[in-house]
Formats: structure tokens, sequence, C-alpha cells
């Protein structure tokens, strides 16, 4: 092996360095100082807390900052609205995914709209966008207000079980079985039964998934992701096929089980669509529209099954996610969630003296602190910290702020040299004070009441509310608005049913990296995914509501 090894590394250096002095430089824009040739700043990046090292640049440097990848490779980081506007929307497909980041959305979802891009990309997004419309996204909210209904009343349970009348609960592991049974049933029509059964196979083989596989990496495996690109596609598919490296070998063990659950329900899908029996979940409209669209328009069977193990990974785990930091957030804060209950029950009894026994969309749009506390949440707490793209030909940037370069001058536009990897760092720019006001690194769900965030119209980059947490543009997540309802409805029935208060762990919470950002205990890690939190019966005064 180490007679192939070394010219391999010897060749990668010799075109690295080539690559260097060959192309258009960016050694005026400023950034942090190179730790190691080998490695360069990526340690830093894929080693800190999630957005740790983008927040200290960004404050040291601005909102475009060159950064050395592995063996001397420039990279910029970007955080500018305009940049990233131009990245993610007027030129989304001049700045496609970058390879060895594809690579690795093969190797745990195959062919999905996460991994396509160009004609491709715009093929299979048509097929899904029917989907997900309004209409779609505010049906889902019955299915979400059942599946916390359901877990509400598992928590009540063991309350009341308890002496003391409160109890620890590990947040994450709870909150995402309710909302991969919501995914299951709204998405597909199919009852998972995850809440009731944990070690269900597919709700086991999501369990620590992303930190086992992407958390904590070392120095070598930040090496290795780096230098795919250097390596020919014959050689990688091998390797995404047969490495016997462990957490190559967990991506495909929960590939495998994602796709077994996928080919069942295709079958059955598609045999009820055939008897005209077809529903309005997202399922049955992706197979219709597959089933009437052109031959050279279809999505092929590894297409389809991707597109059900991304709305079923996806689909849960960033919600689930984003459900925990704002109960996290609303633990440190008790007059944020005492704030929020008031609401919640002021509506309640507007609700009840209607007739209704159960809020609607319409409630959820109307009232005001909920969605200020979810926006804050989004931005604060961006499940998806970082975004990679790459410069497909030379290309200008504008900026919304200019830059000092390293000789004092200022630059109102950047040349991105073809090539150029790009972070455009999620977690940044939530957090760019131009945008989100001067206390940008707090969290202030009243920033969306007072004016501070509202109506940012100088940035058209993200699809809610100026955030880039769903991404902008043609690449925007598409269940967005799922997300956004099935945050609402659960932070609703938790909320409105009990006190949540922080236990000692709680104290000691790491934002971990991991593609997705989740939390862990610090000292910990190596226990994976944690949140435990206290809760209590909330007091009701049933004469006031």
């Amino acid at each position: 092996m180490d007679r192939y090894l070394t010219p391999l590394c010897l060749s990668l250096v010799l075109y690295a360095i080539y690559r260097r002095y060959t192309r258009t430089s960016l050694s005026r824009v400023r950034g942090p100082k190179s730790t190691s040739f080998l490695f360069g700043n990526l340690a830093e990046l894929y080693q800190d807390m999630a957005g740790e090292a983008e927040f200290r640049w960004q404050n040291l440097y601005g909102n475009v900052i060159r950064v050395k990848g592995i063996l001397g490779e420039d990279q910029l980081v970007v955080t500018d609205p305009k940049a990233l506007s131009r990245i993610f929307v007027t030129a989304a497909y001049q700045f496609p995914k970058v390879p060895e980041r594809r690579i690795l959305t093969f190797m745990m979802l195959g062919k999905s709209v996460l991994w396509a891009d160009g004609d491709v990309h715009k093929r299979q997004r048509k097929i899904l966008n029917p989907g997900f419309g309004g209409a779609e996204s505010r049906a889902f909210l019955a299915v979400s207000q059942a599946s916390a209904q359901a877990m509400v009343a598992k928590w009540m349970e063991f309350v009341e079980a308890d002496n003391s009348g409160k109890i620890v609960m590990d947040i994450p592991s709870w909150v995402s079985r309710a909302a991969l049974d919501a995914i299951g049933e709204g998405a597909f029509d199919v009852r998972l039964g995850s809440l009731e059964n944990s070690e269900s196979p597919l709700a086991k083989n999501y369990q620590g998934l992303l930190l086992s596989v992407f958390g904590s990496p070392s120095a070598l495996q930040i090496f290795v992701q780096e230098a795919i690109k250097y390596i020919p596609t014959s050689i990688l598919e091998y390797w995404v096929k047969y490495a016997p490296v462990p957490r190559a070998t967990r991506l495909r063990e929960a590939k495998k089980v994602t796709t077994a659950t996928a080919a069942t329900m295709v079958t059955e899908k598609a045999e009820s669509l055939l008897q005209g029996k077809g529903g309005r979940d997202i399922f049955s409209l992706l197979v219709k529209a597959n089933m009437d669209a052109d031959a050279k328009n279809k999505l092929s069977d590894e297409e389809l099954y991707s597109q059900m193990r991304v709305i079923l990974f996806a689909g849960h785990e960033t919600t689930s996610n984003s459900i925990g930091w704002a109960l996290l957030e609303m633990s440190r804060t008790p007059e944020i969630q005492s704030r929020l209950r008031s609401e919640i029950r002021q509506h309640e009894s507007a609700i009840r003296a209607r007739g209704d026994t159960q809020i609607t969309a319409s409630d959820l749009d109307n009232m005001p602190y909920l969605n200020a506390v979810v926006k804050e949440t989004l931005r604060y707490h961006c499940v998806l910290p970082q975004v990679f793209r790459m410069a497909s030909q030379d290309y200008v940037l504008p900026l919304s702020q200019p830059i000092t370069t390293e000789s004092g001058e200022l630059m109102h536009e950047i040349l991105v040299p073809k090539g150029t990897r790009i972070l455009a760092s999620v977690a940044a720019y939530n957090r760019n004070k131009d945008m989100w006001g001067e206390d940008a690194d707090m969290f202030n769900p009243d920033r969306w009441l007072d004016g501070i965030a509202k109506d940012k119209k100088e940035a058209s980059v993200g699809v809610y509310s100026s955030l880039l947490t769903f991404g902008g543009g043609p690449r925007a997540c598409l269940g967005w608005r799922f997300a956004v309802i099935e945050i609402q409805a659960f932070l609703v029935e938790i909320i409105n049913q009990f006190e949540v208060s922080l236990t000692e762990k709680a104290m000691h919470i790491r934002r971990e990296s991991s593609l997705v950002m989740v939390p862990t205990v610090d000292g910990e890690v190596s226990r994976g995914v944690q949140l435990p939190l206290a809760i209590s019966v909330a007091p009701r005064d049933d004469d006031a509501y």
C-alpha cells in the first residue's frame, strides 16, 4: 500500500502548489493566519463548536474572509448579504455544490435533490414541487399536532407518576421520534410508531447518525474529506461502496435500512394510485407527478428512493433539533416561556369561544410572540450552520459593506477565481449586526417585534424572513413551510402544558457541528446527542383562560 500511497500524496502536493501559483490571487482579502500547510485553518472550522470560528473571524475581518484549506489552498468564508444573494439566488447554478461534499451527500442519501446539480437538479425539483405548496403545508398541521399531543401525553404520565412533580427528559430522543412519526404520516401516509417503540428499525437507524459519522473529526479525517476533490470519480465510487471505514460503514448501513423502507412504500403507493386511491400526502403527489412526467423527465427508481431518504431524514432531524434549541433558550430565560404560554392560552380561550378545539394555521399566524420565538430560534441556532459552494467560473461578487484589504484599501467587490471553495456561513450571516441589530449575539425574540429584524429588504437571500437557515433561491429547502408549522405546533403543545427548566447538565450544552448542529454535553460528547431538561406541569388558572 505504501508504494502507491507515497506517490499519490506527492502528486497531490505538487498539484496543489501548481494550482496555488497559477490562479488569480485572493491574497488581498484578509483572514486568519494558517496554522498548518497541510491542514490550513480547517481544524478551527470543523473542530470548534458550530459557528465559533466564523463568529471570531467576522468580528476581526468583516463579512468576507480568506482562509486556508489543505495544502495552502485559498478558500473564502462569506457572510455578506449581497454576496450571498448572488451565490444562492441570482447566480445559483454558477456556484454549484463542491464535489467533496456531494460525495458525502451521495453516501448518505443517494442521488437526491440535495446531491443533484444543474439540469438534473432542475428536473428533480420540478417533480418534487407539487408536494410542498402552501396548502400541503397547512394540511400538515393536524398531523404535527397529533404527534406533539401524543408525546406530551406520554410526558404527562411520567410527571404524574413521579412524587416530585418534576422529571428530567432527554429532549432529542423524544422529539426526534415524535417528529419522525409526523413526517411519516404527513409525507407518506404511513404510521411508523416510533414514539411508542424507540427500537423501531427506522428510529434506531437515525439515532445519533450524524454525530457518529461527522462529529469530532480528527485532523486526518478533515484532510481526507478535503482531498477527495483530487481523487478520480471512479476511485471514489469504489471507495463509497466498499471502504472498510467505520464511519462509511455506518452510512451504508443507514442507507440500506432507509432504502428497504422506501422500496416498500413506493410499491404500495404506486398500487394505490393506480386504483385511484391516492391522497394528498407529499409522496402521493410526488409519485403522481412522476407518473405524469415525460419519460425524459421522470425520476429513476434510485432517484425516487433518494428523495424519500431526504424527506424522512431531513424532515425530522432539522425540525426536532430546532425544537430542542428553542426549549433550551426558554429554559435559560423563563420569562420567554411565560410570555409565550400566556399568548397560547389567550388564543386557546378565543378558540374555545368560537366553538373549536384545535388551533388552525391562521391561529398560528396570528400569534406574534410564538412566531418571534420561532424566528429567533432559527436565526440564533440555525441547524445547518455551513453551506459549501464553489465558483464554476471567474466571478465578481458584489458586497453590501466594503471590506478592508491587507494594505488598508476598501474593496466593494471581489473577483472570485474559478474553482474557489466558498463556505457560506449561515451561522455568521444570521448574527450579522447590520442585519439583526447590535445585540445579534444574544437570543432576543423581541427583535422581530420592535422593527429591528422586520422586513429586511436589503438581502433577499432566505425564503423565510431573510434568514439563511432554509437557504435561498432555486436550492432553498423545499420543506421549509412544513418545518415552521411543525415547530410552531410542538412548541404550542409543550409550553401550554409544561414548564421547562435547566438541569445541571443543560448548563453545559455544546453546539456540536456534525453537518447539522446538535446539542451535546461538555465533557460527555462521546455519549452522543443530549439535551436533558427538567419538566413540570405548568400551573393553570382555568378561570382566567
